[in-house]
């Protein structure tokens, strides 16, 4: 356990930023698991319509710093030559 006050308040901060943190990458999750279960299901259109909401939840993951910015592009890349490789 922290002693002095600074100790305490910085535990206090990395707390409230782990929680904000896991709510982020908990949504990303989220979306990309629903994306992939569009493809597995071979829906086109819904995966077409839904990619803008994937979009941009990995680019606000790689802004924030949850995944790095190379990574967020690439996985955009990808998900779009799924949807290529489906059409």
């Amino acid at each position: 356990m922290p002693i002095t006050s600074s100790a305490k308040k910085a535990l206090r901060v990395s707390r409230r930023k782990r929680a904000i943190n896991l709510v982020r990458k908990d949504s990303l999750t989220s979306a990309v698991k629903a994306f992939r279960k569009l493809i597995a299901d071979k829906k086109t259109k819904e995966a077409v319509a839904f990619f803008p909401t994937l979009q941009k939840a990995l680019d606000k993951s790689a802004k924030t710093g949850i995944i790095k910015k190379n990574a967020a592009s690439r996985k955009k890349s990808r998900f779009i030559a799924m949807i290529k490789k489906i059409s």
